[in-house]
């Protein structure tokens, strides 16, 4: 019997279950308090084209690259000035923050937060942060936006607006948090505009820049170990921050040395915020490609309300 409880308890895959079966009451509750908010809420329309990009899973899916690629194809279609709105996750600032309008740039990555600094720099969007989204398109309106991009906005259930949902192409498990990956019960993706499954319908495409011959990944992306299938052969060592975190560049340079490396290997979100320490860099940039059934639809879609 002793024996039976310590490989129940030590057994890392036993102990896995374990801490599942544990905190499944506080996912049903919460999962259920997420529905009933959703399910309660008043929607307002804002008489403008918004197009929201979400997931339900918590860490990366490609919203950002999704959203990058999305704001180049509307921008070639003609759709008018497009702005993309964001929390800025990370951003060492609060409140209502122009991060860019038209081609002018008017903060640094840590009043913005990586990824808005990023689209920022990307595309010819204009972009704002904001924890309070509806002031956020309110500011768009009155600086001429034609179309609204909303960064992770799935689950604001009253801003009228197309939902984009995206889903990576394995999920390890269906539980709600805390218990699983899912933000909300996972049935909730049929009140969704479209429902898109990478590899189905969008797909990674990766390229580099600047390689050199040993390398050293320094990331602050979630879940970083997607990039180990993605990585060149001449990657030596590997340090990674938590999501959106700020550098420390002596720690890295400290590496550096120690691992007699000659770049740092980057997502371009980490570039944003590397590139003022004027070290080598090498870039891998994660791009996604959209099929065109898909990006017509959403095209249709903004067409129609403008």
């Amino acid at each position: 019997m002793i024996h039976f409880f310590e490989s129940l308890f030590f057994n890392p895959k036993w102990y896995h279950y374990i801490v599942i079966v544990l905190l499944l009451p506080l996912s049903l509750l919460y999962g259920a308090i997420l529905f009933l908010k959703r399910v309660l809420s008043r929607v307002k329309g804002y008489s403008i084209p918004i197009v929201s990009i979400g997931n339900l899973i918590v860490g990366g899916s490609g919203k950002t690259p999704f959203a990058i690629a999305l704001i180049e194809y509307l921008t070639d279609q003609g759709v008018g000035e497009i702005f993309y709105i964001s929390r800025g996750y990370g951003r060492r600032s609060k409140g209502l923050v122009l991060v860019k309008h038209k081609h002018s740039i008017e903060c640094s990555v840590f009043e913005s937060g990586d990824e808005a600094m990023l689209v920022a720099k990307r595309t010819a969007a204009s972009v704002i942060v904001s924890e309070d989204r509806k002031k956020a398109i309110l500011q768009a309106k009155d600086l001429g936006a034609r179309c609204i991009i909303l960064d992770d906005a799935f689950s604001k259930s009253d801003i009228q607006k197309f939902d984009i949902l995206l889903e990576p192409a394995e999920i390890k498990s269906r539980f709600v948090l805390p218990a699983g990956p899912y933000r909300e019960f996972p049935f909730v993706k049929r009140y969704a505009d479209l429902f898109l499954k990478e590899d189905r319908d969008y797909k990674r495409k990766v390229s580099y820049e600047n390689l050199s011959r040993r390398m050293l990944l320094v990331t602050a992306i979630a879940n970083p170990q997607r990039l180990e299938a993605f990585l060149p052969p001449n990657v030596v060592g590997r340090v990674y921050f938590p999501d959106h975190a700020y550098f420390d560049k002596d720690m890295i340079v400290d590496k550096m040395r120690e691992l007699s490396v000659t770049s740092l290997l980057v997502t371009e979100k980490d570039y944003v915020k590397l590139e003022q320490f004027k070290i080598p860099l090498s870039i891998i940039r994660l791009q996604i490609e959209i099929d065109q059934n898909i990006l017509k639809r959403i095209k249709d879609e903004v067409c129609k309300q403008n």
